[in-house]
C-alpha cells in the first residue's frame, strides 16, 4: 500500500562549491513509471566532498566544462525504503532480478542513470553512458533528503531491512572497488598493492581477498585504519609516513615490484608511487577521483616497464555481489561505518570527511536520527 506522503521535505541543495544549503523543497511526484523512497541512509563519498570544494572535475575549467549542477539535492550513495510505487514500475525495477519489488522493500539504487539510447548504452556499456547522467550530479535529485524519486532509468538492488541503513548505503562504494578489483585481472600468483586504507581502499581490500592472491599489501598513514585492513585481510601494512613503500615492496619481492596496484587515495602522490614499486609488466588501476591535475613521468610507463595502466568507473555488474557480501554479515561494518549525522547536521558530516587527521573511514547521513552517532566511540 502507498503512503501518503507530506507536501515539503527537508533536502540538502547545491548551491555551488562550498554553498549547501538545507531547503525545504516539495516532495517529489513519480510519473507512471517512477518510485519514491525514503531515504534511510546516503553515504558521504570524497567526490561529493571534491565536489563541494570546487574541483574542476565538477565545475569546469579551462579544459573541460562544468557537469555537475546547482540547484540539485546532493547524495549518491543511496540506501531506501519504496512508499510509492505503482505495479508497472515495481515490474519494469524487477525485470531481470531473482525477486519482485514491493513497496516496503529496501533498495540500494546505482549512482548513474544511464539513457538507455547512446553508443555505449546500446553496446551494454550502462555505466560510461555519454550524457551521464548521475544522481546528486546531473539531472536527477540524489539522497540528501527525506524522500526521493527513483525514474524508470535507475539500476536498483533489493537489501535486506534487517541490515543497518549506513551499512546498506555502503553497497554503492563497495560495489565500485569490486570493479576496481576486477579491471586489475588478478592472478592467484599476484602481490597486490592496496593504497589507502579509507572506504574505498578498504572495500577493494575485500574484493581483493576474494581473489585470494599471493599476499596483499595495504599502505596509509594511520596505523588504525591499517590495522582495519589487516582485519580485513591484508598480509602486510605499511604506514607510508614512517617506512619507504617502494623499497619494503621491492624488498618483498626479491626486487622486482608487485604485480598489482590499485590507487583509492585520490592523492596526487600516490600516482608516482605506484608506477615506482609496480614490477615491469605490471599493472596500475587508478579508481580515485582527483581534485587537482596530477604528473608523472610517463616515461616510466613506456620505456622503463610497459605497464598496464586501467582506469576504473562507477560499479557494473558488482551490485548484487555487493549486497550478497554485506547481507551475509562476515564485515565487521560498524568499524568502517564509523559517523552517522542526521540531515540537519549534513555540514558536521562533509566537514567530518575532511579531517584527513580524524578518526572517521566512512560517514553517513541518516535522515531518521536527532543527533550524531561515532560508531567508534560505542
Amino acid at each position: 500500500m502507498n503512503a501518503a506522503l507530506p507536501a515539503e521535505m527537508q533536502a540538502v541543495v547545491v548551491k555551488g562549491p562550498e554553498n549547501y544549503v538545507l531547503e525545504t523543497v516539495p516532495t517529489p511526484t513519480p510519473g507512471e513509471t517512477d518510485m519514491i523512497i525514503k531515504i534511510d541512509a546516503v553515504g558521504i563519498c570524497a567526490s561529493d566532498l571534491k565536489c563541494y570544494h570546487g574541483a574542476a572535475k565538477f565545475w569546469g575549467d579551462e579544459n573541460r566544462p562544468q557537469w555537475a549542477e546547482s540547484e540539485r539535492i546532493a547524495g549518491h550513495e543511496i540506501a531506501g525504503t519504496i512508499v510509492t510505487a505503482n505495479e508497472e514500475s515495481l515490474a519494469a525495477h524487477s525485470e531481470g532480478k531473482p525477486y519482485q519489488l514491493a513497496v516496503g522493500d529496501r533498495i540500494v539504487i546505482e549512482q548513474i542513470a544511464p539513457c538507455g539510447t547512446c553508443r555505449y548504452c546500446i553496446r551494454g556499456e550502462y555505466w560510461m553512458c555519454g550524457p551521464h547522467d548521475m544522481f546528486g550530479f546531473k539531472k536527477w535529485d540524489g539522497g540528501m533528503a527525506e524522500y526521493m524519486l527513483v525514474p524508470s532509468l535507475a539500476r536498483v538492488h533489493k537489501i535486506s531491512k534487517d541490515v543497518p541503513p549506513q551499512h546498506a548505503a555502503f553497497a554503492e562504494p563497495l560495489s565500485c572497488a569490486l570493479h576496481a578489483v576486477e579491471r586489475g585481472n588478478i592472478k592467484f600468483e599476484d602481490v597486490v598493492v592496496i593504497a589507502g586504507a579509507g572506504p574505498i581502499g578498504l572495500s577493494a581490500l575485500i574484493g581483493v581477498r576474494q581473489k585470494n592472491p599471493l599476499k596483499i599489501v595495504a599502505l596509509d598513514m594511520s596505523d588504525d585504519k591499517l590495522a582495519l585492513a589487516k582485519k580485513l585481510g591484508a598480509d602486510e601494512v605499511i604506514n607510508i609516513k614512517n617506512e619507504d613503500a617502494v623499497q619494503k615492496i621491492k624488498d618483498m619481492t626479491d626486487g622486482y615490484g608487485a604485480d598489482v596496484y590499485i590507487e583509492c587515495t585520490g592523492h596526487p602522490s600516490a600516482v608516482p608511487q605506484g608506477l615506482n614499486l609496480l614490477r615491469k609488466l605490471g599493472t596500475y588501476v587508478e579508481y580515485s577521483v582527483f581534485g587537482s591535475d596530477v604528473t608523472v613521468d610517463w616515461s616510466i610507463i613506456s620505456d622503463d616497464k610497459e605497464l598496464n595502466v586501467l582506469g576504473a568507473h562507477l560499479g557494473p555488474h558488482t551490485w548484487p555481489t555487493a549486497v550478497k557480501i554485506i547481507e551475509s554479515g562476515v564485515l565487521p561494518l560498524d568499524e568502517i561505518c564509523t559517523h552517522q549525522f542526521p540531515l540537519d547536521q549534513f555540514q558536521a558530516g562533509l566537514d567530518t570527511v575532511a579531517d584527513s587527521q580524524g578518526d572517521s573511514i566512512k560517514c553517513s547521513i541518516v535522515p531518521g536520527l536527532t543527533e550524531a552517532v561515532n560508531q567508534l566511540a560505542k
